[in-house]
């Protein structure tokens, strides 16, 4: 690992860490001050417009621009958000603008990696910063809700700390030049390689699966926050943010082992894992106690993770000889945050209605299993293999 890369993993755990202890911040002061169960996926979402509004054009920006001082661009954006939710600015407003910061951050972050360190090391590389980033999210989660527990402005002078240290960091990149300076953006550009993508079956495929996953994980997560309050009697953000500590795990585990299950040439086995988890979700409307629905939360991760790496895999080899690798995963990026957004809205909607967070469970894994039957419909059949080649 040569120096730029060790900085750039420091950085990312950095604002990754403090990405998510700013959303438990948030969380817990909802606890303090209860505004209805509308409000913590009214406040996701807020974080998700800008990745879905600014999509055609945060990916030229880090090819406009040496990636270094994009990526201080990001961690300044969130950093002033998180200040002006330690100075009392609505969280909705505040949080969005780190949502904002997050969408500019991302395309730099991956981008940066190729500049860095050469073909030969660029896959393990990418397991190093994901690495970093599970981990960050993970301790984000935990710690940052404890914090917040205990007290919300110590927990967001830390996001702050954090936000700025990982900014700091930047400046010790190698210098770098912009890769592309008249880079084509814009909306039309845009769509133009979405209808190019969208032409290939198993990319359509990975394209609508990778949205299904995301969309579903956003919804389930502000709904462990009614449904904790509900069914557990929870009383604060530390306690259901554990609760997510389960679905990562089983993330983490369904990624481990899917390589020998669903290798790309056997993508159509990637809706199996689907299926199962739409099953798991139904399962953990049954739930009534911590351990039994930890359980099952770590059983949707699995499934979640089988489901997520194989397609992840087989759009970015698709995209690899199509559009471009990096452009097919800025095309990934706006599909999954439309769905997280367009899911976490729905929600926010239904429970203005009266909806209630069992029922609402059991809405979501019925509609996991319809929608991969949808997704699936024109999948081709797998190649045949000779077993003798």
């Amino acid at each position: 690992m040569n120096r730029g890369v060790a900085v750039l993993l420091g950085a990312q755990f950095l604002t990754a860490f403090a990405d998510n202890s700013i959303l438990w911040t948030a969380i817990a002061m909802l606890f303090e001050s209860p505004r209805g169960d509308w409000y913590v996926p009214a406040l996701q979402a807020s974080f998700l417009v800008a990745f879905v509004v600014l999509a055609p054009w945060v990916g030229v920006l880090a090819d406009r621009r040496p990636k270094p001082q994009v990526l201080l661009l990001g961690n300044v954006l969130k950093a002033v958000g998180a200040g002006l939710m330690f100075a009392g600015v609505e969280p909705l407003v505040a949080y969005a603008l780190v949502g904002t910061g997050a969408a500019v951050y991302g395309p730099a972050k991956y981008g940066i990696l190729p500049e860095l360190v050469g073909p030969g090391r660029l896959v393990r590389a990418n397991g190093w910063i994901e690495g970093s980033t599970i981990v960050a999210i993970v301790l984000g989660s935990a710690v940052g809700a404890r914090l917040a527990d205990r007290s919300v402005p110590l927990a967001l002078t830390v996001v702050m700390g954090c936000y700025l240290a990982s900014a700091i960091a930047t400046f010790v990149l190698p210098r770098l030049a912009a890769v592309q300076v008249d880079a084509e953006g814009g909306l039309q550009t845009f769509l133009e390689r979405m209808r190019t993508l969208f032409v290939v079956a198993r990319a359509r495929f990975a394209m609508l699966g990778n949205s299904l996953f995301w969309a579903s994980g956003a919804v389930l997560r502000v709904l462990l926050v009614a449904w904790a309050a509900k069914v557990l009697g929870t009383q604060s953000s530390s306690d259901v943010a554990d609760l997510t500590l389960f679905l990562a795990l089983g993330i983490v585990v369904g990624a481990l082992v899917v390589p020998r299950l669903i290798p790309i040439a056997h993508l159509r086995r990637a809706r199996l894992a689907a299926y199962a988890m739409g099953v798991a979700i139904l399962l953990f409307s049954l739930a009534s106690e911590a351990s039994s629905a930890g359980v099952v939360l770590v059983l949707i991760g699995v499934c979640g993770g089988m489901f997520l790496v194989p397609i992840n895999a087989a759009l970015q080899d698709i995209g690899h000889r199509t559009i471009g690798s990096g452009r097919a995963v800025a095309l990934q990026s706006f599909f999954e945050n439309l769905a997280m957004l367009t899911g976490v809205g729905v929600y926010t909607a239904s429970v203005g209605l009266g909806a209630q967070p069992v029922a609402s469970i059991v809405v979501v894994g019925a509609l996991v299993l319809i929608a991969t039957t949808l997704v699936s419909w024109h999948l081709p059949p797998d190649p045949v293999q000779n077993p003798n080649a």
